[in-house]
């Protein structure tokens, strides 16, 4: 049975992008890019995608009237969040000094200056952009997250971002990514899947986590 995904559009993203790779992953759903806040109730599957400062997208999604819309369907139904929409989801974001929308406890820090120095000695740039590997964490009941299946542990994915979610507990972490220091990379809690990287910019790798994601039937519980 075919469905309906809604992309959030609140102004902020590379939406086309990650719509298109929705659409070559699931030709016989659905793909919404949407700003009507009825669609993203309606719509089966959410994606918040992101890329910015956190200011602008908190206020554009307030400004829209999609902050309601999100939080329901983070609550409600399958959730994939992007970049910005993983960060979203944490709490205050030393970016302009915001808050997220606090759906899972934590903050959003900026790389730490001091640590971020390569193995050899070099000094790495923030924001930090390009290919890195993530590793699969091991949630509760000793397996990694349905949306890794296919992929193989310490894929390399496609990342640009300068701050990172610190989740306050750990058994939501389902990825980590070393750069300077270790930082979470994917969250994972029931129905809500969140990373920092860009799947649709991952090639095979973003490929198979988007289908996943679009086959996937969590529990609420």
């Amino acid at each position: 049975m075919s469905c309906t995904v809604a992309v959030v559009d609140y102004g902020m993203g590379n939406l086309r992008s990650v719509a298109k790779a929705i659409e070559h992953v699931a030709p016989d759903d659905r793909v919404l890019v949407t700003a009507d806040p009825a669609a993203i109730a309606a719509a089966d599957r959410v994606v918040v995608p992101g890329q910015g400062a956190m200011p602008d997208c908190m206020r554009e999604l307030e400004a829209r009237g999609l902050r309601q819309p999100v939080l329901e369907a983070a609550a409600e139904k399958p959730f994939l969040g992007i970049c910005i929409g993983l960060q979203m989801l944490f709490g205050h974001a030393e970016e302009g000094n915001v808050m997220g929308l606090g759906v899972l406890p934590g903050r959003v820090p900026r790389f730490p200056r001091a640590a971020m120095v390569a193995a050899d000695g070099a000094r790495l740039k923030v924001p930090h952009m390009g290919w890195n590997e993530v590793n699969q964490a091991v949630q509760e009941g000793g397996e990694v997250h349905p949306l890794w299946h296919g992929i193989a542990d310490g894929s390399r994915f496609y990342f640009v971002h300068s701050y990172y979610v610190e989740p306050e507990h750990a058994e939501v972490i389902a990825g980590s990514t070393q750069y300077g220091i270790p930082f979470t990379s994917a969250v994972a809690r029931a129905n809500i899947f969140a990373v920092q990287f860009h799947p649709e910019k991952s090639a095979q790798a973003g490929l198979q986590l988007l289908g996943s994601f679009m086959r996937w039937k969590p529990s609420l519980c």
